[in-house]
């Protein structure tokens, strides 16, 4: 089922990856799910699936997205203006959420594991109240090529300042290795940080079966590589028949 949408705001991040806020009525959602949108095609529909980057009580739906030079879609969403209408479904989907996380006490360690727009619903998750009463330190972790594709800097920061002793955001840009705006990060991509054993010295927290739980989102042979690390390491999958502690979705 399609609603119709309005943009009522955008964001452009960079010359490519831009924010669109949308006012449309859908049915309520979680933080992490993600929802299609569509321009409509009177021969084919043309419909992608986007992550909800606002949280589930915000009166827009943030949407984070990437142009694609050869992409079906989202050349044309990154023309749209404020006022074009664009196709919503109406009910979101997705199991990338904290409901779908073993709730054991033991589980003190939250790691958001993500590159490019794959930061959209860890950013939902840090909007909502659930994350912060559950464990005692969450980490994102946030990989990207360059800078300017660093996105949501605002809401990282004022989380970080909201939450200083249980909040910590590690960015990896693997194109520049020159801090911008006295933002320092490592300069290696996110397989490599845990093999060199960064991240976990960066995060002062280790990754373990024990205490720790992991979202990873992004490009699938990131998570590929980091599933296999975590994995022998004694993590396993996150599944509703068998509580793990990896719980993954890959963007394409």
């Amino acid at each position: 089922m399609w609603t119709q949408g309005q943009v009522v705001a955008r964001r452009d991040w960079s010359d490519k990856l831009f924010t669109l806020s949308i006012k449309a009525e859908i049915a309520p959602f979680i933080a992490g799910q993600f929802i299609k949108l569509s321009q409509g095609n009177t021969d084919k529909r043309i419909a992608r699936a986007y992550s909800i980057v606002s949280a589930p009580d915000a009166e827009l739906l943030e949407v984070l997205a990437v142009k694609v030079p050869d992409g079906q879609l989202s050349p044309a969403l990154h023309q749209l203006a404020i006022g074009a209408e664009i196709e919503v479904s109406t009910k979101a989907a997705g199991f990338l959420t904290l409901e779908e996380l073993p709730q054991a006490a033991n589980y003190r360690h939250l790691w958001f594991i993500a590159t490019g727009t794959g930061v959209g619903p860890f950013i939902s998750m840090l909007r909502t109240q659930a994350p912060w009463l559950k464990y005692e330190k969450i980490i994102l972790v946030y990989g990207v090529s360059y800078y300017s594709d660093l996105a949501y800097q605002d809401v990282i920061q004022q989380l970080q300042q909201q939450y200083p002793q249980q909040f910590v955001f590690i960015p990896m840009v693997t194109r520049e290795s020159k801090a911008v705006e006295g933002m320092a990060a490592l300069d290696c991509r996110i397989p490599q940080g845990l093999v060199s054993g960064e991240l976990e010295a960066l995060a002062q927290v280790d990754i373990s079966p024990l205490d720790s739980q992991v979202m990873i989102c992004g490009n699938p042979a990131m998570i590929t590589e980091v599933q296999t690390m975590l994995l022998e390491r004694g993590l396993t999958k996150n599944l509703r028949r068998a509580p793990g502690q990896i719980t993954l979705e890959k963007y394409w």
